[in-house]
């Protein structure tokens, strides 16, 4: 009837109203993601990923290096194309640990601003693992209470201990409270730089490093999940069976289409894939013994992520020796899907013509 508002995710209102973009800018990729909202999600209009190693350097030095910085500007100067071509309305730009850590961060966020048009926001951990988690919560399990979500990034690792209930609604589902967040200061990038690249245990490219350092690594990371494992019991909950764990990062799927067999990567194959724990340890181990020419022939790895292989494989070994979950369930997404989510449900509340702001509602 005329004079009658479209209710709330109306076809012509709220998230359907839009088209959406996301760019996570990370230590190692810069991705971008182009939507618009759809009955069961959303449909992926555009999408982009590109290895950039803008936190090349940082771990050692402390600061974003010219090279870094020139591939990654190119990159989003293909990102900001991308935008304006298919006519977004709704956009969140994110940096994470690159940018957190590098003393010229904001320098370089002006920098991407003043070439491209992109405007960033730097997010700190706690806001990471919490779009971590709303990308990938529809993996959850809703008859298990408690779940690990685990994102292995190139400048950190994020690990989030999550409550979960079922939805009381009729629509099904997983509701979520995030009980206790970590940061680990290290990711694939991070801890290549200081541990593979650095001092004694500097790689040579045509053979595989020391056992030692590759030990090293594990126990390194190992050494900074337990504070996080005691004060949150999280090892009695695993006894109990009580605990179901995410695994959101290129090195889970890495190993999750290894352990499929496949010879090319297939994303609707690997997201929301299971692998056993003892699978996890046996593929890292495989991978702690070849050399970066020998990762750089295996299917999945390629040139672009083989220097970084090793890194991830021990971050991956170290989380599965410290939480003995019987498997890991596997998310090919992460930050992106989560801002979109935020985006779509943000439009919606907009929409509701009962929705008041709190800055004009006193």
């Amino acid at each position: 009837m005329a004079g009658e508002s479209m209710p709330k995710g109306g076809w012509h209102s709220g998230r359907f109203a839009h088209t959406f973009a996301a760019i996570d800018l990370g230590t190692n990729n810069c991705r971008l993601l182009v939507a618009r909202a759809s009955v069961d999600g959303y449909e992926v209009l555009d999408a982009y990923s590109k290895p950039v190693r803008l936190g090349e350097g940082v771990a050692l030095n402390g600061t974003l290096c010219g090279d870094a910085i020139e591939r990654t500007v190119q990159a989003l100067a293909v990102c900001a194309a991308k935008i304006e071509r298919n006519g977004v309305t709704r956009a969140r730009h994110i940096a994470t640990e690159a940018c957190r850590r590098a003393c010229n961060g904001q320098n370089f966020l002006a920098l991407v601003r003043e070439r491209t048009g992109l405007s960033f926001e730097v997010i700190q951990p706690v806001e990471e693992a919490r779009l971590a988690l709303a990308g990938c919560e529809n993996l959850l399990d809703p008859a298990i209470p408690y779940g690990l979500l685990v994102d292995i990034g190139g400048g950190s690792t994020e690990v989030s201990w999550i409550r979960i209930v079922r939805r009381a609604s009729g629509a099904g589902g997983v509701g979520t409270e995030v009980i206790d967040t970590m940061s680990v200061p290290w990711g694939v990038v991070t801890l290549t730089e200081c541990h593979v690249k650095n001092g004694a245990h500097e790689r040579h490219v045509d053979r595989p490093v020391s056992r030692a350092c590759y030990d090293g690594m594990v126990e390194r990371i190992r050494g900074d999940l337990r504070p996080f494992c005691a004060r949150n019991g999280i090892g009695g909950a695993i006894a109990r069976g009580e605990v179901q764990m995410v695994g959101v990062s290129g090195t889970v799927t890495t190993v999750s289409a290894h352990n499929l067999g496949l010879r090319r990567y297939n994303r609707t194959a690997v997201d929301g894939s299971c692998i056993s724990r003892e699978r996890i340890l046996g593929i890292c181990e495989q991978l702690a013994t070849l050399s970066v020419v020998e990762l750089a022939e295996m299917p999945c790895i390629g040139a672009d992520r083989a220097e970084l292989a090793l890194a991830g494989g021990a971050i991956l070994e170290a989380v599965c020796r410290q939480w003995q979950t019987p498997m890991v369930r596997v998310a090919d997404r992460g930050l992106r899907e989560g801002v979109l989510m935020d985006l779509m449900r943000q439009a919606d509340r907009e929409a509701d013509p009962f929705f008041c702001p709190l800055s004009d509602c006193d």
